[in-house]
């Protein structure tokens, strides 16, 4: 399943995951024509999904909602694949069109929602692409619903016990790009990091803030800057979300 390799660019390894075998070969095979894209593993059962989350490097996931006819199994396990391997990028797919499917793949870590109702190869590509360089991947329609739900349902640690800011210098300046917008590589640009190094500032800015996901980061920042209305806070999220 592997594709041939590209020139100067950036490969990204790719899991699919689906308990319907001839789709889970299917999305596997579209992918794996792709000069980018390695498909390293197509799962069909919850156990050799977390192995490979657990024994591979995976940089994006793709998983299908409707998992055993159960949504809440595939919501427990985006969460699972979270915590064996954070810096994995997980998409959830879903057969309808659900805005609620979308704030509860959030909550569990998913960095990107795919319906499939609306596909095309390309815009799944797309997807790929852009979660994978730290952009969220939701239908601009639901980011009001987003925000109003994770604001109801999350209150954010700001300072420790003696009034101490949480974050560092850089931490913040890291936090504030994320809400302009960008994805790691531009933040690597901008800060003169690595890609790899923002995403261990990441790493350890979601633990400090008991986040789990770039959503809930830019609420966050908004929340406690009281910088932003309703409204700016919804424009900034979808600066950070690709433009259909």
């Amino acid at each position: 399943m592997r594709s041939s390799p590209a020139v100067n660019s950036e490969r990204i390894n790719v899991l699919v995951a689906d308990s319907n075998l001839m789709a889970c070969r299917l999305l596997a095979g579209l992918l794996g024509r792709q000069r980018d894209f390695d498909v390293v593993a197509c799962c069909m059962d919850e156990k050799s999904l977390l192995r490979s989350v657990q024994q591979t490097r995976i940089d994006v996931a793709l998983v299908a909602a409707e998992w055993g006819d159960n949504r809440l199994r595939s919501l427990a396990m985006v969460q699972r694949m979270r915590e064996a391997n954070p810096s994995c990028a997980v998409v959830l797919l879903v057969d309808g069109d659900e805005p609620r499917l979308t704030v509860e793949a959030m909550r569990a870590g998913a960095c990107g929602v795919f319906f499939r109702s609306d596909f095309e190869s390309a815009a799944l590509c797309k997807c790929v692409r852009r979660v994978h360089e730290g952009q969220i991947w939701i239908k601009s329609r639901d980011i009001r619903h987003l925000a109003e739900a994770l604001a109801q349902s999350r209150s954010f640690k700001v300072v420790d016990a003696d009034g101490v800011s949480l974050l560092t210098n850089r931490e913040q300046d890291v936090v504030r790009l994320v809400v302009e917008g960008l994805g790691n590589r531009e933040i690597a640009q901008q800060l003169s990091l690595s890609q790899h190094t923002v995403k261990n500032y990441l790493f350890h800015i979601f633990d400090k803030l008991g986040i789990s996901n770039r959503v809930e980061l830019v609420l966050y920042a908004t929340t406690n800057a009281k910088k932003f209305d309703a409204i700016q806070w919804a424009k900034k999220l979808k600066s950070s979300i690709e433009a259909r």
